[in-house]
């Protein structure tokens, strides 16, 4: 997640609001880490963080998680319920400056989901094996849609086939390095 998403993502973006869209909400983990990045900075900046999840997780799976403790910051376990005590559906605060709404929805019906532009896409859905139709161009298509003119799209996928999607929909396409055990990733820019 730091590198994909922060390293390769959320440090290259260096406007006065930032609209994170994440496909993927999952654990809650990217958000985590996106928060504990923005604490490192002097906060001169909002982050409003827009998080999709088709299959919410249980509050048993969270308090086993406990995620908090991969961070050393005593703020961290107040922080990590915040993230999952807050409702589905609304913005809240989770810190000063930092914004989280969890939409439970499919990805698809992104479409009807009223969201500012986004400039930062965190392309975090389930491998191409696993879940085939999240790689294919309807729905990179829908998070087109959504996001800004020069947004950045990162993902952990180096598939060719997402390369030439996205450059199909007329992103400036970059491979980086990968994340440990993954050789390579992509980047993508909106022209």
């Amino acid at each position: 997640a730091k590198h994909v998403f922060i390293k390769n993502g959320l440090n290259l973006i260096n406007d006065c609001e930032i609209n994170i869209l994440e496909l993927g909400f999952g654990t809650g983990l990217n958000v985590l880490v996106t928060i504990n990045e923005y604490l490192k900075t002097d906060k001169n900046h909002v982050i409003n963080y827009f998080s999709l999840e088709k299959y919410p997780i249980n509050e048993s799976e969270v308090n086993d998680l406990a995620y908090f403790e991969l961070f050393d910051n005593p703020e961290f376990k107040n922080i990590y319920q915040k993230i999952h005590l807050a409702d589905w559906e609304k913005s809240v605060e989770i810190i000063s400056g930092f914004n989280l709404k969890k939409i439970e929805c499919d990805f698809f019906d992104m479409k009807d989901i009223d969201l500012p532009k986004i400039n930062l896409v965190y392309f975090d859905c389930f491998g191409a094996r696993v879940q085939p139709d999240l790689w294919e161009k309807p729905l990179f298509e829908l998070v087109s849609d959504k996001m800004a003119i020069n947004g950045l799209l990162t993902t952990y996928s180096s598939k060719g086939s997402v390369r030439r999607i996205l450059q199909e929909l007329n992103f400036q396409v970059e491979k980086k390095q990968g994340p440990p055990g993954k050789r390579e990733m992509i980047n993508a820019i909106k022209l």
